[in-house]
């Protein structure tokens, strides 16, 4: 094969995998309300319609955003040791997040999550599953539990498919577990703040619209079989995908993802960064009715130099988040949009000082936070509290599992219902284990 100067062979037929793989993706998502399906589990009555998760890959520090220890001395607090009050009387938060400290009303904080575990990847698979690793099946994580019951197969008709991350997969464990690659999230790639943003599969830097419609016309016109055939009806899903894969690329679905239809000052309000811009992606797309939207917003594994690193993201989390708090409560969407940030775990509350850390903060599974905002959650709360120095929980443990059946319960899917597996296992779909004698289970009172 002859190429043109400077383009290898390998580079062209590396570009080729990509595109059949970006086509199988999008035909995956267009056709996968074809086929006969499982029966749907149980559902109960939903005061949300979608969760937006700021996931914080590497897991945030709860003494430097929302659970502030000034009191705990310097080698606790460093020098964050002047926490702000919010707009809700008797809740502070770090300094760096005076923005959100105005849209405290609208969210909860939760101070006292734990689980234990201080390893990236199993401590990632409970906080997304509610399950233990080792057990004899991989569970699916929340979004892919979603997309499960209220995806294709629960009606959703949706071309943009109903479990998206922005931008890249949350990787070091499968979100799918045993229910399947169907159910996996659609990874965007690309960066929303970029000048025009590059969806895998639906926008190419290289092509323009007109070029795409060129394409497709000649791919027609060399159908010959199909034309000769007359339209049998062999091939009448195929067609459907095809012209439903062009719809994503070329019609309304694809124009989601141009944040150029947005207003400037409102794309300055969320931040001309990819965090910023991936909030107000990801409020344009609950906004069509997508269910599950997952921010994998990493940099927060700040082993060495914390605090130079957090006087970076706070003020970009700071502007993203309370913008987009604000802005899905101004369009009327907060009530049926739940937000959830969390990370895997915490971070060591006692800083390490020493080189090569000079001022870092390890993993921390103990005693960590979470925040929850929107969709049949009460805000202006506090839910459970870690002891002085922010290393154990002092009041009202709350486990993955429990937050996690919460947002489910709020999404009108019973916690305690039958999973829908293809293996036809006898699965519930998420573990019970709640003792009011302990204070965990639910959280009732915030829901």
């Amino acid at each position: 094969m002859r190429t043109a100067p400077g383009v290898s062979t390998i580079g062209i037929r590396a570009r080729l995998r990509h595109a059949a793989a970006a086509i199988a993706v999008l035909l995956l998502a267009a056709c996968s309300g074809l086929g006969a399906q499982e029966t749907a589990a149980p559902t109960l009555p939903a005061k949300a319609k979608s969760v937006i998760q700021i996931w914080l890959w590497g897991g945030p520090s709860h003494l430097d955003t929302f659970d502030p220890k000034p009191e705990a001395g310097y080698n606790y607090c460093g020098p964050f040791s002047n926490p702000i009050q919010t707009n809700v009387p008797g809740i502070r938060i770090c300094e760096l997040l005076p923005l959100l400290a105005q849209q405290a009303d609208k969210y909860s904080i939760i101070r006292s999550m734990t689980h234990g575990n201080n390893g990236h990847e199993t401590a990632a698979y409970i906080v997304q599953t509610g399950h233990q690793p080792g057990e004899r099946l991989v569970y699916p994580a929340l979004g892919a539990i979603v997309s499960r019951l209220k995806g294709y197969d629960a009606g959703y008709s949706g071309l943009v498919p109903p479990y998206i991350v922005l931008t890249e997969p949350l990787g070091r464990f499968d979100e799918a577990g045993f229910l399947g690659p169907r159910y996996k999230p659609f990874a965007t790639g690309g960066d929303p703040n970029a000048q025009r943003f590059l969806v895998e599969g639906i926008v190419s830097e290289a092509l323009t619209d007109e070029r795409q419609r060129a394409r497709r016309d000649l791919l027609h016109s060399l159908d010959l079989l199909a034309q000769v055939l007359a339209n049998p009806p062999e091939f009448a899903k195929v067609s459907v995908c095809r012209e439903a894969a062009y719809e994503m690329i070329l019609g309304e679905a694809g124009k989601l993802f141009d944040l150029s239809q947005e207003p400037a000052e409102l794309r300055d309000r969320y931040g001309r960064n990819t965090f910023g811009q991936s909030c107000l992606m990801a409020r344009r797309l609950v906004e069509a009715g997508v269910p599950y939207v997952t921010i994998n917003y990493g940099g927060w594994d700040t082993h060495k130099q914390h605090f130079q690193a957090m006087r970076q993201k706070l003020p970009e989390m700071d502007r993203g988040m309370a913008t987009l708090l604000q802005d899905l409560s101004d369009r009327g969407l907060l009530a049926t949009t739940i937000v959830w940030w969390s990370g895997e775990f915490g971070r060591t509350p006692r800083i390490d000082w020493q080189p090569p850390w000079n001022g870092g903060r390890g993993h921390y599974g103990e005693c960590f936070c979470a925040v929850v905002a929107g969709g049949g959650f009460k805000g202006g709360r506090v839910v459970g509290a870690s002891d002085a120095t922010g290393e154990h929980v002092a009041q009202r443990p709350v486990h993955p599992r429990d937050l996690l059946a919460s947002i489910l319960e709020l999404m009108g899917i019973d916690p305690d219902g039958p999973m829908p597996n293809a293996r036809g296992l006898d699965l519930q779909i998420m573990p019970t284990e709640e003792d009011p004698a302990k204070g965990t289970g639910r959280l009732r009172e915030i829901m």
